[in-house]
């Protein structure tokens, strides 16, 4: 039996454009989009855990291989892969992931489907900022940023930069003012996070929730797992697709 026999695969296309999706789970919709290289066991074995706290999880298989553990030459084999992959944006700034458009539909269904408050959306890595593009939806009621590492941290401009264009940064501000936060968890350390925290906190201010970690790390909820973390976005989910208990 593998990782993945006991979700239900399915199809979500938007604008033309289709990727594979796995689902599991009963209660509130959160969508978890997996980190470089793609969905490892580890980051299986979390959404388990998301599942196992009372949410239907939908995991978006974007690049890689499902089920294939990390290593090292499977990394530098997806960057290079993702490097001539124009959904993707890697090193431009002030623009939003072309992939975003995907994401916010593939959220904005599971919403109409479960009904409540709006869905729940996590990205990790390479798409920690994928969870922030998505909140330009209002689908979208519980943003986590786990360790947001694109555009690359190449030069001062790009560590700081949200992955968002102009426009989309002037719509997470005004959901911010309304009240929307967004949880965002880091290793202080990891360069590969560049100052980009530094910028969410000047852009909404207390709406970001900043959880930060001692030591050297980069995999805050896979990797280099941070049981706190976890916790952390268990409770974050709760409160904002379950409201108050």
């Amino acid at each position: 039996m593998t990782l993945l026999d006991s979700w239900t695969p399915d199809v979500h296309t938007f604008d033309g454009v289709s990727h594979p999706t796995y689902r599991k789970g009963t209660g509130p919709g959160v969508v978890i989009v997996h980190e470089i290289p793609g969905l490892t066991p580890k980051v299986i074995a979390f959404a388990e855990e998301v599942v196992a706290a009372g949410f239907t999880v939908v995991l978006p298989h974007l690049f890689g291989t499902p089920e294939r553990p990390m290593s090292v030459p499977y990394i530098v084999s997806t960057i290079t892969r993702l490097c001539v992959n124009s959904e993707f944006t890697k090193l431009a700034t002030g623009v939003t992931t072309p992939v975003a458009g995907w994401l916010r539909s593939l959220a904005r269904d599971l919403h109409t489907e479960l009904g409540g408050p709006g869905v729940g959306a996590l990205g990790m890595c390479f798409t920690g900022g994928f969870a922030l593009a998505m909140m330009v939806d209002t689908s979208v009621v519980a943003p986590v940023l786990a360790q947001p590492s694109a555009p690359f941290p190449v030069g001062r401009a790009r560590a700081a930069d949200l992955n968002l264009s102009p426009e989309d940064l002037a719509v997470v501000k005004e959901r911010a003012r309304g009240g929307c936060q967004v949880l965002g968890l880091q290793y202080p350390a990891d360069i590969a996070t560049g100052t980009r925290f530094d910028t969410l906190t000047r852009a909404i201010g207390d709406a970001f929730v900043r959880i930060e970690f001692p030591g050297k790390g980069h995999g805050t909820l896979t990797e280099e797992r941070q049981q706190e973390g976890v916790d952390r976005v268990l409770a974050f989910f709760a409160e904002k697709l379950r409201g108050p208990a």
